[in-house]
């Protein structure tokens, strides 16, 4: 099994290069970069310029020098090949150096580690709620089976399956911000938070923290409660379980001890995604809330073609969904000590 992890660590590593050749070709071929914004910003403030200079100027003011034209392209890095500009970059970043962003003219890493905390706090809560509601929900349907808690719980969570987190968030802010006003409609935390004492600090908090935690937890509910509860009804049908039974085992003692352990098997296949994912944020759930996260600078630097955070986000989301992947993986040997990967 060491063989095989070795092996995907090293995969790991063709699959970043091919990952970030493809964003990078991508951002090199859509117009309207950095450059391009450049050079019309140049000729905005050179037809303003003219046209203070002479009561009117041509309006289509005069075309920017090629000696200008080359310094941008120069400063941008487009004077070499496609091939070499890759190389350049990522001769870069595996020095840690990921550039400097085009908008906050701040590095890059920079700009998205001051958003990384506030998509962590939303995703590791959502995510930790999210487990210690939906596996107990699931287990405890599974045992009351076609009963009317089962039948009941049914309904609401297709209900929350069919409904969005981001309308559902719409929905809570207009009901529950707008009308009623318990909760703010919007942003991480109020403005002067830090001037506000302990306890006003958490209480505040806490109301910007609820109606999202709500909207990030419906996308998963659904999910990990139906894949649960299936799970385990069918060990509960194996032959295993029917023997321990059969030797005069307690249900508790047969549900807990031995038809637990092998029906988690399917959601910790899940938890790399989940983990790549708590990190990412969600773009939709944070514009929902105005919640500034890694969602919502990935949508600003899509809007402002700010490539170098685009390539920063790709390269540590990139990493970030393999090594997720990895550590599924070893905690799928872990709860079922029948696989041996190799």
């Amino acid at each position: 099994m060491f063989q095989y992890f070795i092996r995907r660590i090293l995969l790991m590593i063709p699959t970043f290069i091919a990952c970030t050749i493809v964003v990078f070709l991508i951002i090199e071929v859509t117009p309207g970069g950095p450059f391009d914004q450049a050079i019309m910003s140049a000729q905005q403030q050179q037809q303003v310029s003219e046209a203070g200079g002479s009561g009117g100027g041509d309006k289509g003011g005069q075309q920017i020098p090629e000696e200008a034209k080359e310094a941008l392209k120069k400063y941008f890095n487009l004077d070499k090949p496609l091939h070499l500009r890759y190389l350049y970059w990522f001769g870069n970043v595996m020095t840690g150096d990921f550039g400097e962003s085009y908008k906050y003219s701040e590095p890059a890493i920079t700009v998205i580690s001051s958003r990384f905390p506030v998509s962590i706090y939303f995703g590791v809560i959502g995510f930790v709620l999210g487990y210690a509601v939906c596996i107990p929900l699931g287990l405890y349907k599974a045992i009351k089976h076609n009963s009317v808690f089962d039948i009941s719980s049914s309904l609401l969570v297709f209900i929350g399956y069919a409904i969005p987190g981001f309308a559902f968030g719409a929905l809570l802010l207009a009901i529950f911000g707008r009308q009623l006003g318990w909760f703010p409609i919007g942003g991480f935390r109020s403005e002067g938070w830090e001037y506000l004492g302990t306890w006003d600090k958490i209480v505040d908090q806490l109301h910007h923290t609820v109606l999202p935690i709500i909207c990030y937890m419906i996308g998963s509910f659904a999910t990990l409660t139906v894949i649960m509860k299936n799970s385990l009804m069918e060990n509960l049908g194996q032959d295993y379980v029917r023997t321990a039974f059969a030797k005069g085992l307690t249900e508790r003692r047969v549900i807990f001890i031995h038809a637990l352990r092998n029906s988690l098997i399917p959601i910790v296949t899940g938890l790399g995604h989940a983990f790549g994912l708590l990190l990412a944020g969600s773009l939709l759930i944070e514009k929902t809330f105005g919640i500034p996260g890694i969602g919502m600078l990935q949508y600003e630097t899509v809007l402002n073609r700010d490539y170098t955070v685009i390539m920063a986000l790709t390269v540590i989301g990139v990493t970030i969904q393999l090594t997720g992947n990895i550590f599924s993986d070893l905690l799928y040997a872990t709860v079922d000590p029948r696989i041996r990967f190799r």
